[in-house]
């Protein structure tokens, strides 16, 4: 039984407690907030204890920790955990500074605790099934990748301020997922964007829509879209085109119902965010974490991982500065 200790108790931490809660090998024993009142509300529908940060990483009951809190009080709680030698599970980033994100990982290595980064688009079944019929030659060799990626609305622009832009915060998934499907890394990074949705995006330094290019050694090419607007649900699709033919995952919607009448065939909404549409991707993400610890094995992706799809951000972000493609500082 894998004991776990979750530091943030609001929307991401519920997800996860919930993942937990499925799981027969898995119990959520503490958690902490800086908000008491989501410490208490998630402690008392889960029945975990609630402790202090501090307290909670050096629990002696605490196997693993989740750190669900905001990206810049990771660096402090993944050193901690890993001189206490707990499992981490950390959501992304893993910090905004990539010199900061390879301290983490040597303060990890040097205890040799098991880390994993939550990229948790790689465990969506459709996602996971895709690349597994990739690597076995489905479609041939790999040749374009188109990743799309847009949510239904953008988020308060007081957060759009700490999130470090919408590379690191938004697109790191979609660059974890190039990298997860090309099976290779990108080594030339091209980035447009623009503001379009929400000038208050503007004014506090980032961007609102984006187009990114990626380019591995073999030649082999992705691209990216993202927008932080999309009226009709939130847009999560992948195509790739190899020399035998194509994969492609669509949209998750509402309901597979369809009606035809005599304007034609209508279809539900995709679903509406991150939430409803990546619920069994949370829950098979904690459970491969949890199989791994048990097991002893090394779960994926790692905080190496975290680092390469955050160079990727960094090569975007300057290349979107530069106007010039960038090689990212693998």
């Amino acid at each position: 039984m894998i004991r776990f200790g979750l530091l943030g108790c609001g929307r991401i931490g519920h997800v996860h407690a919930r993942s937990i809660n499925r799981l027969e090998g898995a119990t959520l024993t503490a958690v902490a907030d800086a908000l008491p009142a989501a410490a208490l509300a998630l402690a008392k529908t889960y029945g975990a204890e609630i402790r202090d940060p501090d307290a909670l990483i050096a629990s002696g009951d605490i196997d693993a920790v989740i750190i669900g809190t905001p990206t810049s009080t990771h660096y402090d709680a993944i050193h901690a955990a890993a001189a206490a030698g707990k499992a981490i599970f950390c959501e992304k980033p893993i910090d905004l500074s990539s010199d900061r994100v390879r301290d983490c990982i040597a303060a990890v290595a040097a205890t040799g605790v098991p880390f994993l980064t939550a990229f948790n688009r790689r465990f969506d079944p459709s996602f996971a099934q895709l690349e597994r019929r990739l690597r076995e030659g489905e479609i041939g060799k790999i040749e374009l990748v188109a990743i799309t990626s847009r949510d239904p609305s953008p988020p308060p622009v007081d957060y759009i301020r700490q999130s470090g832009g919408l590379f690191r915060d938004m697109m790191i998934h979609d660059l974890d997922m190039a990298r997860f499907l090309l099976g290779e890394e990108p080594e030339e990074v091209f980035a447009m964007g623009s503001c379009l949705i929400d000038p208050a995006i503007g004014a506090a330094g980032d961007i609102d829509t984006a187009a990114v290019t990626l380019r591995t050694a073999s030649g082999c090419i992705c691209q990216i879209s993202n927008s932080r607007r999309a009226s009709y649900g939130y847009d999560q699709r992948i195509e790739v085109h190899g020399s035998k033919g194509m994969l492609s995952a669509g949209n998750a919607l509402e309901s597979l119902v369809q009606v035809a009448g005599p304007a034609g065939y209508r279809t539900a909404p995709a679903k509406h965010f991150f939430l409803e549409r990546y619920e069994e991707a949370y829950f098979a993400e904690m459970a491969h974490f949890v199989e791994a610890v048990s097991k002893g094995r090394a779960p994926r992706p790692d905080a190496t991982d975290g680092l390469r799809a955050q160079a990727l951000a960094d090569a975007a972000a300057q290349s979107l500065e530069t106007g010039q493609p960038v090689r990212p500082a693998l």
